[in-house]
């Protein structure tokens, strides 16, 4: 489980400099077992026929499950990692903002599991994600 002492304050302070803020994602919420996230459907992330890319949905899905893995194994000594992704895309998206849903399946001591639910501004599903994430000691 995500640690109750974790803040969402510490949490955008380690997404400022990295492919997670160059795409606008945001994380907006932490709870135990899940963490949520916004990307905006813009030029960064669009396809050239100016629909939210596939890819970018997953890149928001896996720093989703990444960071909330991330932030479990924080005090063990240990790294998470994505070992797996799959990503069924359900409709499209032109503009506004996306919204991401990571909810903890499995949390093991060599394999964490999310779930990873997409939606529109208007709470529509978008894309579902399956992220299995590896943790391994830290070099």
């Amino acid at each position: 489980m995500i640690p109750a002492h974790i803040s969402l304050s510490g949490v955008k302070k380690w997404c400022e400099v990295n492919a997670i803020a160059y795409l606008g994602i945001e994380i907006t919420e932490i709870g135990t077992d899940y963490i949520c996230g916004t990307m905006p459907v813009d030029h960064r992330t669009q396809q050239p026929v100016g629909i939210l890319h596939g890819g970018m949905s997953v890149v928001l899905a896996e720093s989703l499950g990444s960071i909330a893995s991330n932030l479990i194994v924080e005090e063990s000594g240990k790294v998470a990692v994505g070992l797996e992704v799959n990503a069924n895309h359900v409709s499209s998206v032109k503009e506004g903002l996306v919204k991401g849903r990571a909810t903890l399946v499995h949390a093991g001591s060599k394999t964490h599991i999310w779930d990873i639910r997409i939606t529109n501004d208007k709470d529509k599903l978008v894309c579902i994600s399956r992220l299995t994430i590896a943790i391994l000691d830290k070099k």
